[in-house]
């Protein structure tokens, strides 16, 4: 049987001279178009209901936000630290802002920035937030709009509470975990949604206290602070167990590597502790880079089972980075070994989001250690993560996959949001509309990978519900 007669005995495909000559619309056509738009609708519907869990963000205490700058009205947030905290100027210029400038004068140059990127989901994913916090359409604004949306931003940034209303009631998020790369050991807390993590990326270089410039990454100042002497290699291994240990007891629910795969490959060897050991003790400038790697490596393997030991599920993000190096098809050993570690693979490996689902899909067959965590994807390419949700709902059960908003500002969060609720609606809908999936369970997919896989991942969010 063809597939035009496929659709055909299915109602959804017309045939006759008007419709081969494009002289009428096929009723079929039209007809499956009203039945996904009425089960998109909805989905979506439900989706927004649904008090949501954002597993990986990094939005910074209020009085020190990144993209506050010094305008003519004192120092706030505006319409330029939105797009220059974004991910935008990632990929596209955007003109810098002069200090205690106008909007006027930046605008007036910056305008003509976008013209470029409208197809790019770098611009495209703010829009939502222009659109429902401020009620403007970016891709349309006039000159008098641009200068009253800057306006309303800097008003709306003189409060704390701005954030808090974006994050908990107009995206619906209940708890997030933020990723403090700016304060890996600190912990800190800032805002009454958040949940803590332990960042153990600056960890593997601890081969040398030399390479700590910033005493919030700095182990050895953790060690000064508790009288501990480091003073070889098993003495930093104590080191690194008693962060995780403290970690733990002011409230982490995870431990998170968000930086390794830009500073090297994510293959990570089980290096036995007489190669690591030659590197302790030095300066980065009198060792190898291949003794550097050792040490790497084998602290990577003691961070993995303290995960274990402290029940702290590990996240680490993949792809995008350092591009030779970071697909996770480069974890699969360390992954392999571990079977009692939580591996949370981030950003879906993107652009390996393929890999990344068969890496889950097979081991699910051993020792189902793998959740993947669709943060950043739908920001970064809204296509490629619809693909990787309905590829991975296809490989893996639902209770798999993870999300989150990756970014460092409410209107950002708000956006990021709105485009994961978008791309799974569409991916669950078009699934249900195929004959797929029924209704019903895609409702109870969009609850497992909004919220209720994170309290299962991560089961010490549990304690931190406000909501009810």
């Amino acid at each position: 049987m063809s597939n035009n007669t496929g659709l055909a005995r299915r109602g959804f495909l017309k045939t006759g001279a008007g419709c081969l000559a494009g002289l009428a619309a096929p009723t079929g056509q039209a007809d499956e178009t009203h039945i996904l738009t009425a089960v998109q609708d909805r989905i979506a519907k439900h989706l927004h209901s649904i008090t949501a869990i954002d597993v990986h963000d990094h939005l910074r205490p209020f009085d020190a936000l990144w993209g506050y700058v010094e305008t003519e009205h004192g120092r706030g947030m505006n319409l330029y630290g939105l797009w220059n905290t974004s991910y935008y100027p990632w990929t596209n210029r955007l003109t810098p802002w002069k200090p205690r400038g106008t909007f006027d004068s930046w605008w007036m140059q910056a305008r003509h920035d976008f013209d470029n990127a409208h197809a790019t989901t770098f611009y495209r994913y703010l829009l939502p937030a222009f659109r429902d916090l401020y009620g403007f359409d970016f891709d349309r604004i006039s000159d008098p709009e641009a200068r009253a949306l800057d306006q309303q931003i800097f008003q709306n940034y003189r409060e704390k509470r701005w954030v808090d209303h974006v994050v908990t009631e107009r995206s619906n998020i209940e708890l997030m975990i933020i990723d403090p790369y700016w304060s890996r050991l600190d912990y800190p807390t800032a805002y009454r949604f958040q949940a803590r993590n332990l960042n153990t990326s600056s960890l593997l270089n601890g081969f040398h206290p030399s390479e700590y410039t910033d005493p919030h990454d700095d182990p050895y100042l953790f060690a000064r602070h508790r009288n501990l002497s480091v003073q070889s290699l098993d003495d930093y291994l104590s080191l690194i167990d008693g962060l995780c240990r403290e970690a733990k007891e002011h409230g982490a629910v995870c431990l998170t590597d968000d930086d390794t795969a830009y500073e090297r490959t994510l293959e990570f060897e089980n290096v036995p502790p007489n190669r690591a050991v030659k590197a302790f003790g030095r300066k980065r400038s009198e060792l190898k880079p291949q003794e550097i790697k050792d040490f790497q490596d084998f602290i990577m393997w003691r961070l993995v089972e303290l995960a274990v030991r402290y029940d702290l599920p590990y996240q680490i993000h993949t792809g995008d980075a350092r591009l030779q190096g970071s697909s996770p098809m480069h974890l699969l050993e360390l992954i392999e070994a571990n079977p009692k570690t939580k591996f949370v693979l981030m950003h879906g490996g993107f652009p390996w989001v393929d890999e990344t689902g068969v890496i889950a899909f097979e081991e699910l067959s051993r020792a189902k250690n793998v959740w993947l965590d669709s943060c950043w994807l739908p920001t970064l390419s809204y296509t490629m993560a619809k693909r990787a949700f309905g590829e991975w709902l296809e490989l893996i059960p639902s209770d798999r996959i993870l999300w989150g908003s990756d970014l460092h500002h409410a209107e950002g969060i708000y956006s990021a949001t709105e485009m994961t609720r978008r791309c799974l609606g569409e991916t669950l809908a078009e699934k249900v509309v195929r004959g797929d999936l029924l209704e019903p369970d895609a409702l109870r997919i969009g609850e497992q990978i909004m919220r209720d896989n994170a309290l299962e991942v991560f089961p010490r969010l549990k304690a931190l519900l406000w909501k009810g």
